[in-house]
Formats: C-alpha cells, sequence, structure tokens
C-alpha cells in the first residue's frame, strides 16, 4: 500500500511538472501567440482574471525550453534564449510572475519548483535576489532543447534604469505596463536580439491605470507604425467561466470599471473622476440640431502635455437647469505647443471662450522660449489671466 501510495505522488509530482505540455490556449491566447511572427511588440488587453498571466509564462517557458508545440505560429527561436520578465514589484514579481513560472511554493529553489509554466524536469538552477522581501527568484536557468542552457531574469520597475540596459536579450515579457522610460530600455535590448533579427516583447496586463503612454502607443497608435500588435481579450473569451460565473463577476465590479475588468478596455485614468457609467450621463448633439444655444455659458480647459499628450476640454452650461455639457474634447502627442494652440482656436472662431490651464503653463516651451500660456495666448487662444486653482494654491487639487 505504501509502495503504490508513493508511486501515485511521484506521478502526479511528475505530471504536475510538466504542465506546459497540457497548455491548450483560448483562441484569443492562440492569436496573441501567433502575432509574435509577424509584430516585435505585442500587448493583449485583457480582463481581470482572463488568463493573460497564465498566457504570458506559457510563451516564456516555450521560448526558454525551445519546446515549440505543433499548434504554434509564433515567434521560434533555434537556440537558448535570454529572457526579461517585468513587474511593478518585488512583491508581484514573487506572487505573480515567479508562481506562474516556477510553481505556488514561496520558495525560490529547484527543490521547491517545477509545478509552475517551466517543467521541472528543465530547471537547472535558481538564484535568490537580496530585494528586502524573502524569496525572491532573480534569475532561472533552464535546459534548452538544444543542449543548451537558456536564462530568464525577473526584474522590477522600482530597480534602477541602469538593470534594464546591457547586452541584447532574445524576448521581454512584461506582466504589467511598465513606465515609458524603463519600455524605452526595452525596445533597445530587443534590437539587436538573436542574431540581427532582433527579439520580441509581449506584455499582458489589464489596463486598470488607463492610457499612459505605453498602453496609448497599442490602443493609439501613431500613424504608420507596423510593428505593433494589440490582442483585446474579453471576459467572454476566458472559456474556463460559465456565463454564470461571468454575469456574477461583472456585477461584483463598480459599473465604471467593468469596461476595463470585464471586456480589457483602458481605465479613464486610474479610475474615473465621477463613478458614474458613460450611458448615464452621455447626451446627443443631435438634439441640438442648431448647435448648442448661444446663450450656454462656456469655458475650456487644457493640458499642456509636458512629458504627456496635450489634451483640452469644452464646456457648456444651461444655467436656467443648471446642466453642463461637455460637448468636444482634444489629445494629441508628439506635436508642439504651437499645433497646440491652433486646436484650441480653431474650435473658438469667435474668441470668446476662456481656456483655463493649470500651473504648469508658467514652465517655458522649449521651442520659443517663454512660458507655454503666453505661447497659447500669443497664437489666439483665450488664455485665463491666472492658473486654474484650488483656493489660492498653486498645485495639488485644481479647482474646477
Amino acid at each position: 500500500v505504501l509502495a503504490a501510495a508513493e508511486k501515485a505522488r511521484i506521478i502526479t509530482k511528475r505530471l504536475a511538472s510538466r504542465a506546459l505540455f497540457s497548455y491548450k490556449p483560448y483562441p484569443k491566447q492562440a492569436e496573441f501567440h501567433a502575432a509574435g511572427r509577424s509584430f516585435s511588440e505585442r500587448m493583449l488587453s485583457a480582463g481581470s482574471q482572463d488568463g493573460k498571466t497564465w498566457c504570458g509564462s506559457r510563451e516564456a517557458a516555450i521560448h526558454l525550453t525551445g519546446r515549440y508545440p505543433d499548434w504554434w505560429e509564433g515567434r521560434v527561436f533555434d537556440h537558448p534564449t535570454v529572457g526579461w520578465t517585468g513587474s511593478p514589484t518585488n512583491e508581484t514579481s514573487r506572487d505573480v510572475v515567479q508562481e506562474a513560472l516556477l510553481g505556488s511554493s514561496n520558495f525560490a529553489s529547484k527543490d521547491h519548483s517545477g509545478s509552475g509554466a517551466i517543467p521541472g524536469e528543465y530547471i537547472l538552477d535558481i538564484t535568490k535576489r537580496q530585494a528586502g522581501v524573502p524569496n525572491v527568484a532573480d534569475q532561472i536557468f533552464v535546459r534548452h532543447k538544444s543542449g543548451g542552457i537558456s536564462q530568464c531574469s525577473l526584474k522590477t520597475y522600482q530597480q534602477e534604469d541602469t538593470t534594464w540596459t546591457g547586452k541584447p536579450v532574445d524576448w521581454i515579457w512584461p506582466d504589467e505596463g511598465p513606465p515609458k522610460e524603463i519600455y524605452s530600455e526595452m525596445q533597445a535590448r530587443i534590437m539587436a536580439a538573436d542574431g540581427g533579427e532582433g527579439g520580441i516583447i509581449f506584455m499582458t496586463y489589464t489596463p486598470i491605470k488607463g492610457m499612459t503612454v505605453v498602453t496609448g502607443f497599442f490602443w493609439e497608435p501613431a500613424a504608420g507604425i507596423t510593428h505593433r500588435k494589440l490582442v483585446v481579450m474579453t471576459i467572454y473569451d476566458a472559456e474556463h467561466y460559465t456565463d454564470e460565473q461571468r454575469e456574477q463577476k461583472i456585477q461584483a465590479w463598480e459599473p465604471y470599471e467593468r469596461e476595463c475588468r470585464a471586456m480589457g478596455v483602458p481605465m479613464m485614468g486610474e479610475g474615473l473622476i465621477w463613478p458614474i457609467p458613460d450611458e448615464e450621463i452621455a447626451f446627443d448633439l443631435a438634439d441640438f440640431p442648431d448647435g448648442l444655444p448661444g446663450w450656454f455659458a462656456r469655458i475650456a480647459g487644457c493640458d499642456f502635455g509636458i512629458d504627456h499628450p496635450a489634451a483640452g476640454a469644452w464646456l457648456a452650461h444651461d444655467r436656467d437647469l443648471d446642466i453642463v455639457y461637455l460637448y468636444d474634447c482634444y489629445k494629441k502627442a508628439g506635436e508642439d505647443a504651437v499645433y497646440h494652440a491652433e486646436a484650441f482656436t480653431a474650435r473658438d472662431p469667435s474668441d470668446f471662450i476662456l481656456v483655463a490651464w493649470p500651473h504648469d503653463g508658467l514652465e517655458r516651451d522649449k521651442g520659443t522660449g517663454r512660458p507655454l500660456k503666453d505661447t497659447y495666448r500669443k497664437h489666439g487662444v483665450n488664455m485665463m489671466r491666472d492658473s486654474a486653482r484650488y483656493d489660492n494654491k498653486i498645485g495639488g487639487p485644481q479647482g474646477l
């Protein structure tokens, strides 16, 4: 009986350590993998708990081992690979990425690993990082199909930017959206990889922080960009849920979160200013066939976009009914202050709408050398005299 029990334990452990070989991706996951053959940068924008980390960890393990399944249509490396993973913190690296690759044990060691995406029989060594957090894996060494050794470094966005520099890297798997500065280093690392052919970046995350610069690369690509691919995976693409479970999850989230957490659509910032679904406050300009009445009070607001896209919003206030209409908006990256100023003047040909501006308008425009608010004013924008503020304080929350 003991011999049979021990045999069953060994078989169970063996099966758990070979989870990679039973991986069968959902159609959206398969689409994401396949895109790696044609696109050097990919983003799987998925809802919460839809299988994005599962998908990313399986691709990482496949590149590390070189054991590409028969159904694989994505990028293939014919040699041992050097790969990096990216996580926001040491804790998330350990609890999410490390667990997905090595298994559920909190011990970053060969003896306690092997039930994750990387088959235990191919794990050669694991080194730890002195990170002030226990059992954080730093590097994983994996036996490649060719007989060589692949290497995976588990990095975080907490680390200095310099830790993201260095030699070429074949693949990088960020499991959460990285800051723009670190993403730029990732791009540099893959350029000369794989003998000059170039490597790949495959990101998997729910865009809960909204339309960040990196998320915008994929959701709002610049004209002419052909090397990036966005795959959106919703809760309805996650086949491990029943219809009843999907409905329960959707109802459990706040209304303003549902489009992001269920459908993988970027959150409006880090949560809406007012947690109200769009459909409850939206209006149709067709309801005003002659345009908004001229007696509505008007105001606009601008964001200069010093290190992010410039933006503007136009409001009309029906004082009789006390209804405020947001009737126009603007957003543009990669242009100078003069270009943005023209977008504002085009929306106010009669030059009567005052434009509120934040205190960073006092910073000098790199192109003209004058304060940004003065550049806008010089090019016809009806800027308010002072910056928007809460009481008499400059900075912090701005007045509405």
